[in-house]
């Protein structure tokens, strides 16, 4: 068994026309983040302790933000890419738990979705909680969103 940790943390984009999207989910009459692909904080934890879990790097060294390849990517491409990664490294997913840290908005009622359709790409049983800063800190005073992913891998058999 091998386990994976991933961080990320995105500030709100100046750009009001951006959606926001966490978990795979467009969250609904919100202010998108601001970041080189489509900022999705939540799909991009699950990228990263996928591919810590496995050994193999970061989300940074796989699709960096100064590689006009992955400008305005979809981070369902992106995780996607990753679960092949992780699989071609010999390795099965066994399950992931995300919290996502955000004072707004609010989130309960798109966690299930977001679960739903984070479990699908990577196939595998994917929890979603989501939680506050207590309004501390530049999440708690509504700069932005971040997300903790921890993901549990074994070796195929």
């Amino acid at each position: 068994m091998r386990i994976g940790q991933g961080f990320d943390i995105h500030r709100f984009s100046d750009d009001a026309t951006r959606p926001l999207k966490l978990g795979l989910v467009t969250v609904p009459n919100a202010t998108g983040l601001a970041g080189h692909s489509d900022a999705d904080a939540v799909a991009h934890a699950v990228a990263d302790a996928l591919l810590g879990a496995a050994g193999l790097g970061d989300i940074g060294e796989h699709f960096s933000d100064t590689d006009a390849t992955w400008s305005g990517a979809d981070s369902r491409l992106l995780l996607t890419l990753v679960v092949q990664k992780v699989r071609d490294a010999g390795l099965a997913i066994e399950n992931v738990d995300v919290t996502v840290i955000a004072e707004a908005p609010k989130l309960g009622d798109l966690k299930a979705a977001m679960a739903h359709e984070l479990t699908d790409v990577v196939g595998a049983p994917v929890s979603v909680k989501a939680t506050t800063m207590e309004r501390l800190g530049p999440i708690g005073n509504k700069e932005g969103i971040a997300a903790l992913a921890v993901a549990l891998l074994k070796e195929q058999a």
